[in-house]
């Protein structure tokens, strides 16, 4: 099985999966004729359900502890927007299935639950110092010495220069 079939039968990507289907399904019930809502809340909320599973993806792919966690700050705050938008379509006018938005908003809330699971399942000991200090592991400040840095490391000792002579 490949890390993409993995990552497809995660039950976080199943339901980010399914929030992008509610959410394209939502989008629907947005009267056409209501231009500002069209132009913005409909792009906005679209975007936001495509970069949930795209993350996941990116975050699974990576698998370095820093990367993985900047992915799950990016979900994180997609996830939170979406909901906030769909919940404000409640006052729109012309909006009447409120059935549809409660659905997306508990699905959402569903997602929340497995993003901490996810989150938590996080290998600590696999990163790379990030120097930004925003997603070290617990215990890792950006302010530390950087371990790598006392690696000795002679490109030579992996490439073939030109100057080398060919006829070993």
């Amino acid at each position: 099985m490949s890390n993409l079939d993995n990552t497809d039968n995660m039950p976080i990507f199943q339901k980010a999966e399914q929030i992008f289907k509610l959410t394209e399904g939502l989008v629907h019930i947005i009267p056409q004729e209501n231009e500002f809502l069209q132009e913005t809340t409909v792009q906005f909320m679209l975007e936001n359900a495509m970069i949930i599973p795209a993350k996941i993806a990116g975050a699974e792919g990576g698998d370095l502890y820093d990367l993985r966690m900047e992915n799950a700050a990016i979900i994180r705050k997609a996830a939170r927007e979406l909901y906030v938008m769909t919940g404000s379509l409640r006052f729109e006018e012309g909006i009447t299935d409120n059935d549809y938005i409660d659905l997306l908003r508990d699905t959402i809330d569903e997602f929340r639950l497995l993003f901490i699971d996810w989150v938590a399942s996080f290998d600590q000991w696999n990163y790379i110092k990030d120097s930004w200090g925003l997603f070290n592991p617990p215990g890792v400040n950006a302010h530390d010495k950087d371990p790598d840095e006392d690696i000795p490391f002679d490109p030579n000792d992996f490439f073939e220069s030109d100057d080398e002579d060919d006829s070993l």
